[in-house]
């Protein structure tokens, strides 16, 4: 299988809904590797990195987000793999 990443930033009421520790523990769940990370602007930054097929899944539960919150759009930039994460964070 085909290694892929990704970097996304998420619209809607995604902050202070617990959006990041979803993230993570999503990102767990689907053995990606990344960051998620809160930006000034109300949105929030993902960067992934792992098989393209389980990507797009990861990618598919982000977009309904947890409890609480409401996702509007995800604009997300398809990139090949740097391999610079060795597992998922919270970023600040």
């Amino acid at each position: 299988m085909a290694k892929s990443a990704f970097k996304a930033k998420i619209y809607g009421v995604v902050q202070g809904v617990g959006f990041r520790y979803f993230t993570a523990r999503q990102a767990a769940v689907y053995d990606v590797t990344g960051y998620v990370k809160n930006l000034p602007d109300g949105t929030v930054e993902t960067v992934a990195e792992g098989e393209k097929d389980v990507l797009e899944n990861f990618l598919k539960v982000l977009k309904k987000g947890p409890y609480g919150s409401v996702v509007e759009n995800i604009d997300i930039d398809w990139q090949q793999p740097a391999n610079r994460h060795q597992d998922f964070r919270i970023t600040y």
